[in-house]
């Protein structure tokens, strides 16, 4: 079955500088997305798309949105404790994780549950055809749409940008269809087995308010 995104959000994005540590390539399994030629005006959009830095603090114009988040944060971390132990660390991971998809006008379920599937929340995971981070950035996306430098692709906040900003680039190319927006991702578009893992991963991070 195919599943339908949300109405496509632009945004600015961010890029970020760290330093470069690997981890064997067995360490992710996800595939990748395939280099295909963009067009100049597609190019611009998505490298001011990475390029914007802002900060990824979330703010809220009422106490109520405040405290849904707040309770969303608690909730989350409790669920990703097994995957990261570090409190700040899983505090800082969630906090950009919700303030990058939202940029994209991606559900933060969604993108959970794609770096899940993608690198089980592996910071440094990196696939055997070399797709990079949580969310398995293909480095010739550093070059298209960034600064050329791979290695900033394993650090937090670049390398979720970096992955929302293209995963918003293949729905829109979709026409918002979600499905074939993942396979493309992971790149296997049109075969279900990515794109059902992903769906699967994601029911696991949807949190009710209460």
């Amino acid at each position: 079955m195919k599943e339908r995104a949300p109405a496509p959000a632009r945004r600015a994005f961010a890029l970020a500088g760290v330093g470069l540590f690997l981890l064997p390539p067995r360490a992710a399994h996800a595939g990748a997305q395939l280099e295909e030629p963009l067009i100049d005006s597609v190019r611009t959009a998505l490298s001011a798309s990475v390029a914007e830095l802002a900060p990824p603090k979330p703010r809220f114009d009422d106490i109520d949105h405040r405290l849904a988040y707040l309770r969303w944060l608690g909730e989350a971390s409790r669920r990703l404790r097994p995957k990261k132990a570090e409190h700040q660390t899983r505090i800082e991971f969630l906090e950009t994780a919700w303030y990058e998809s939202r940029r994209a006008g991606l559900e933060t379920s969604l993108l959970l549950g794609l770096i899940q599937v993608e690198s089980g929340f592996r910071k440094y995971a990196i696939s055997i055809v070399g797709a990079r981070g949580y969310m398995q950035v293909m480095p010739f996306w550093a070059r298209l749409i960034g600064d050329g430098d791979p290695s900033r692709l394993f650090h937090l906040q670049t390398n979720l940008r970096f992955g929302c900003v293209i995963l918003r680039h293949y729905l829109d190319v979709e026409r918002g269809d979600l499905f074939m927006a993942l396979g493309r991702y992971n790149g296997s578009r049109g075969r279900a087995e990515y794109p059902n893992l992903v769906f699967g991963a994601r029911r696991q991070w949807e949190i009710k308010p209460t």
